[in-house]
């Protein structure tokens, strides 16, 4: 490296953290961050990195195992049809999550309909949509929690 690319170089610290476990065995943890490393920040840097990396775990084993369907060779394939299928399940879980935040109607739906089994609730949406013309989201999840009864939701027009 010339003394000109050294110059624009990112300075970087790496945190390497052995954490062992009640049973004895170690656990090998290594961080990388532009935050500078002292007595003061070691701990809350080591912190951090561990609940990222159980947060983006926690996600990642919801989109396999809960429904999305999310598989390692999304990330293989001809002409980027895997990424833009890995796209499309993130920006799905992006959705449910906003509206498990956000929705009342949605939470409710989850709640009562499914019993908090997500997968559930999406095979429930999937059969209005399938066999209803939704007219609107406060009447879809209306109609998951309360049934057909409401003219919220119509047939489609078959003719």
């Amino acid at each position: 490296m010339s003394p000109t690319e050294a110059k624009y170089a990112e300075q970087v610290n790496v945190l390497d953290f052995v954490e062992t476990d009640k049973k004895g065995k170690q656990h090998i943890w290594c961080w990388v961050t532009d935050i500078p490393l002292n007595e003061e920040t070691i701990e809350p840097v080591m912190k951090g990195g561990r609940c990222r990396w159980h947060i983006e775990n926690q996600t990642f084993n919801t989109l396999k195992n809960q429904g999305y369907d999310l598989e390692h060779n999304y990330g293989h394939g001809e002409k980027h049809l895997a990424t833009n299928l890995a796209y499309l399940t993130m920006l799905a879980f992006l959705v449910d999550q906003i509206q498990e935040l956000c929705c009342p109607q949605f939470q409710e739906a989850l709640r009562t309909r499914s019993k908090g089994v997500r997968i559930a609730l999406w095979k429930w949406i999937q059969g209005y949509f399938l066999h209803w013309l939704i007219k609107t989201w406060e009447g879809l999840f209306y109609t998951v929690t309360h049934g057909i009864e409401e003219k919220r939701v119509i047939p489609f027009d078959t003719s």
